[in-house]
């Protein structure tokens, strides 16, 4: 049963030694994995002879939850888990009922095959005869913790290819002796000068799910409806174009937004300094958080109950369809910005995470051919395999349920909120977590974001300011015109502080410059965002002439909508 566990972890160990042997075979390399792997073998076999039958179905409940979570991840991403991918699944952990109730069917074969190593190594074994099943009973423990060490020291790195159920443990210890280890350092107070006056005026942040800026029409010819594209009687748009995210992931670049930071200390930022909460309550403005992605009071992005003290008015849609939160979220903004208190709110939209299948209503049905609809309009960000399973064809259908979603929960969204919201004290700030790869030239590919070697697409995202008619915008269209397609996710925090009424002059040495300012941005988004045990982050950078474009021959549009 060990062994045909194993097996089905076949296909990783070979595109662990395709890895090893292309474009020329690395034989260092190839030997060092091939000890590795039959070394946690032998552990594997060996758990199964301890003799205490405590620890030995202690350590199989801990090898079959190290295989199932390492590979329900790696099935449905199609590719390996890293450690840093792991502390984002762990710190996503409250969508694990909705991963399984999406994903189950690869989930269901991931457990099979954690079942089928937990029976193998807890059943009772035979007598101890031999001398090889005492010593692979001795080493067993030993090999896991020196595989935890021998990680630890590389950062995270070099578990591919070997028994899921080992990287999964040792990944799982690693993360425990991080939250040992790390000081929970008190989270400093608001620590910049005081304002001279109080904002009079309304900050917003919206943040959209998924977006993928070329794709709206602001920024191609070809983009779809956005409602963004000329400027409303009642509102002045400044378009920044093509921006980069902080990381190609929901979790990291939410964080950031809301704690700020520079690519240098960005780590620092988000463990001990003040939240922009803190900084809004500093200026006197009342603090609203609207979050049409979870209901029930859950928790998202890594907020917990200290960053939520700070949060006058939380939001959330419950009792509203998903396909229809946008919109009363769209609602619901207007009439905050209708009712003469000055506030930062920051905006949590459901937007356009997979799936997309049923995220826009029949009247928004502009794109065809498209996904079949009618199984997951109750679903916010989760997706089944098959509509993911890399095929062009599926692609294409994925793309046309994508702009039609669009059209909806973003072109539609903005027509009602300018509709309904009075602009003239408000400015707002648009953009999207992180982008999308939607695979427009065939790649096989089977996710749209946060994968372990992320297309530079995953990390464009749109990026617009948006202001009533009778503010300044001499200063704003200047620096929309100067900073097109130039700026990126870490010119938010500053630009939001900027605002409140804080000195740039104190903002820049702490969180760098913002939005108005000419200083170029490298233009590159963080690959590996938690980056732990002495690992540094890796940042990759955009060349936007290699972005892909919305294909334009891969749809038929209704002629009679917009």
């Amino acid at each position: 049963m060990i062994l045909l566990s194993l097996l089905l972890g076949g296909w990783e160990v070979v595109r662990r030694i395709e890895m090893l042997s292309t474009p020329e075979v690395q034989l260092t390399g190839l030997v060092a994995y091939a000890v590795l792997f039959i070394t946690c073998l032998i552990s594997a076999i060996g758990a199964a002879f301890i003799v205490r039958p405590s620890l030995r179905w202690l350590l199989a409940i801990l090898l079959a939850s190290g295989s199932w979570l390492v590979d329900g991840y790696q099935w449905v991403v199609g590719d390996f888990m890293a450690y840093d991918a792991f502390v984002t699944m762990m710190q996503s952990a409250g969508d694990l009922g909705s991963a399984f109730q999406q994903q189950w069917p690869v989930m269901l074969l991931a457990a099979t095959k954690a079942g089928l190593l937990l029976v193998g190594v807890g059943l009772r074994p035979m007598e101890q005869g031999h001398w090889l099943t005492r010593l692979s009973a001795l080493i067993s423990l030993p090999v896991i913790l020196a595989l935890t060490v021998l990680l630890f020291f590389r950062g995270g790195e070099g578990g591919s290819g070997l028994p899921s159920s080992h990287s999964g443990l040792s990944f799982t210890l690693l993360q425990g002796y991080e939250l040992v280890v790390t000081s929970d350092a008190e989270r400093e107070t608001v620590a910049l000068p005081p304002l001279t006056a109080a904002p009079k005026r309304d900050i917003v942040l919206i943040i959209d799910e998924s977006i993928a800026g070329a794709y709206l029409d602001i920024n191609d010819e070809h983009g779809v409806y956005s409602g963004l594209a000329g400027s409303p009687k009642l509102a002045s748009i400044h378009n920044f174009g093509l921006a980069v995210s902080i990381t190609h992931c929901s979790v990291g670049s939410n964080l950031s937004m809301r704690f700020g930071g520079t690519r240098e200390n960005y780590q620092e930022a988000a463990r001990t300094m003040p939240s922009i909460w803190a900084y809004a309550a500093e200026a006197g403005l009342q603090t609203v958080y609207l979050d049409a992605q979870r209901t029930g009071r859950a928790y998202q992005n890594q907020m917990d109950d200290e960053e939520r003290q700070l949060i006058g008015q939380w939001v959330q849609f419950a009792d509203v369809p998903v396909v229809d939160r946008d919109q009363a979220v769209a609602l619901q903004l207007a009439e905050l910005l209708n009712d003469d208190q000055p506030q930062f709110i920051l905006v949590n939209k459901v937007g356009a995470h997979f799936p997309v299948n049923d995220k826009y209503p029949d009247s928004h049905k502009w794109f065809t051919p498209a996904l079949p609809r009618g199984s997951f309009a109750d679903v916010t960000d989760m997706a089944v395999p098959d509509e993911l399973d890399g095929a062009a064809g599926n692609w294409r259908l994925y793309r046309n349920s994508y702009r039609n979603t669009l059209t909806w929960s973003v072109g539609k969204f903005f027509d009602r909120l300018f509709a309904g919201a009075q602009l003239s004290n408000a400015t707002i700030i648009y953009t999207s977590d992180h982008g999308q790869h939607l695979h427009e030239n065939p790649d096989n590919g089977t996710a749209t974001h946060c994968t372990p070697n992320p297309a530079i697409e995953e990390a464009v995202v749109p990026l617009v300011v948006i202001n009533g008619p009778d503010a300044e915008q001499t200063t704003w269209r200047t620096a929309a015109e100067a900073g097109h397609d130039r700026m990126s996710h870490y010119r938010i925090f500053p630009t939001l502080l900027s605002l409140m009424g804080f000195q740039q002059s104190d903002i820049l040495p702490v969180y760098g410059p913002d939005l108005l300012s000419g200083e170029a941005d490298p233009f590159t988004f963080n690959v590996r965002y938690n980056a732990r045990l002495g690992s540094s982050p890796v940042w990759k950078h955009v060349p936007l002439e290699n972005v892909a474009r919305p294909p334009v021959g891969d749809y038929q549009k209704n002629q009679t909508d917009r």
